[in-house]
């Protein structure tokens, strides 16, 4: 099986880098993140380039592309820690996109896709406790994961409470209670979906914890060595690879599946979203190690990885959730 990306994922993989790299540099990122905002104009431009509606069905006024290409986006959101609500608008267009009615559908989604509307999403349980709802404080709609399924609600509708998270980087609240209209069609496969789109992002956050510990460990030198010649820094180096290439080929796969192979989804996106999780957390950690005491203060810019990767790999349960998930799938549950 060819897992290479074709020109045109490579054409969204290039675009975006370099978009978000001159658009959102580290002191971009520290900007908006101490105000805890997004730049409505640069939020502008990426509904310009079409981004939020990348896999939108033409039909609904996106692009109809797929999981893939969406997954090769947000891992570049992640890379960058892009202050943007772009993964709560994917996430929303996704359960929508799988699970939604036709008026539904055409109530919202050419909205999203087009930038007019914004979307989160993020779950209520039975009773009554909330997950962190990301990008919900922007968002105009809001997708509410429940225990029977998940419900579509404008965001104003909601009895949310903001929260300062401390990934500052992005906008997040809860939600009191559960409300909105019941989603009738497969909320299961926008839910896996969902989880991929947060596992690619995630890989995203891991590869640039990675490239940030090892460029410093070409430079720092103590002891008349770089310090990345000792093995207790170069094998924290050697790990942070495994952790990112091993999220990256499980994210990449989900993704495949989603677009070509829907029956191996569920297995699929659980074991993307946990392995995704721990890495970028484990790879970020390492990061800090790395990096030493300065990787700790306030004024070094691993923070704002760090902490995404700790808020993000909590979205939709935490990994050992996900691998709990995958173990009944599979048949050994106990």
């Amino acid at each position: 099986m060819d897992f290479d990306l074709n020109d045109e994922q490579r054409d969204i993989q290039s675009t975006a880098k370099e978009f978000l790299a001159n658009r959102f540099k580290a002191e971009k990122v520290r900007e908006l993140a101490e105000s805890r905002s997004y730049d409505d104009g640069l939020d502008s431009q990426i509904a310009e380039l079409g981004w939020p509606g990348i896999a939108i069905s033409e039909d609904d006024g996106g692009q109809g592309l797929g999981m893939v290409e969406l997954a090769v986006l947000l891992e570049q959101t992640g890379y960058a820690a892009a202050p943007t609500p772009l993964l709560g608008t994917a996430g929303a267009a996704l359960v929508i996109s799988a699970a939604g009615s036709d008026a539904q559908r055409s109530e919202w989604l050419p909205k999203l896709a087009s930038g007019e509307a914004t979307g989160a999403f993020g779950g209520v349980s039975a009773d009554g406790e909330s997950t962190l709802f990301c990008d919900l404080p922007t968002a105009d709609v809001a997708l509410v994961f429940d225990g029977d399924g998940a419900l579509l609600a404008p965001a104003s509708d909601l009895d949310s409470t903001p929260v300062e998270a401390i990934d500052a980087t992005r906008s997040y609240a809860t939600v009191a209670a559960a409300a909105g209209e019941r989603l009738e069609g497969d909320v299961d496969a926008g839910r896996d979906r969902v989880a991929v789109a947060i596992a690619a992002e995630l890989t995203g956050v891991g590869q640039r914890a990675m490239e940030m510990a090892v460029e410093y460990a070409r430079e720092r030198q103590q002891f008349g060595r770089q310090i990345g010649a000792y093995q207790g820094v170069s094998h924290r180096c050697a790990n942070m690879l495994l952790n990112t290439e091993e999220s990256r080929s499980l994210t990449y796969f989900a993704a495949w599946a989603a677009d070509a192979e829907p029956e191996s989804l569920p297995v699929a996106a659980a074991m993307a979203n946990a392995r995704a999780s721990d890495a970028a957390w484990d790879t970020c950690a390492n990061a800090l190690q790395v990096f030493g005491g300065i990787g700790f203060t306030w004024e070094h810019d691993l923070q704002f990885w760090l902490k995404r990767a700790r808020v993000a790999g909590r979205m939709l349960g935490s990994p050992r959730e996900h691998r709990e998930r995958v173990a009944a799938l599979v048949g050994l549950g106990g």
